[in-house]
């Protein structure tokens, strides 16, 4: 992880997040990443579950990354977990209301 972090390039604004379904040392994870738009990476992480509790911490691991910008504009799949992560941070006041 902290090999990867030297690489990561400032991002802009505009967030793009997924999730798939992966094999890590013969186990099932969700790994989630976010991108810009200009596809530099934000943040990934893995997890074992697919839940609004595991995007909220995705979300709250992106939002403390030192090369990130807080995002103006959010694009998710249909994952329901992602708005109910979102509409939480935005009651925590980590995003931006308006978005």
């Amino acid at each position: 992880d902290k090999r990867i972090r030297r690489h990561l390039k400032q991002t802009n604004d505009s967030w793009r997040v997924d999730e798939t379904y992966i094999k890590v040392k013969g186990q099932w994870m969700y790994l989630y990443r976010a991108v810009d738009s200009k596809g530099n990476t934000i943040e990934f992480c893995l997890s074992k579950t697919r839940d609004q509790k595991a995007a909220k911490r995705f979300f709250k691991k992106a939002l403390r990354s030192f090369h990130v910008s807080k995002p103006r504009a959010i694009t998710v799949d249909k994952n329901p977990a992602y708005p109910i992560a979102i509409e939480q941070l935005k009651k925590e006041k980590s995003i931006p209301d308006g978005m």
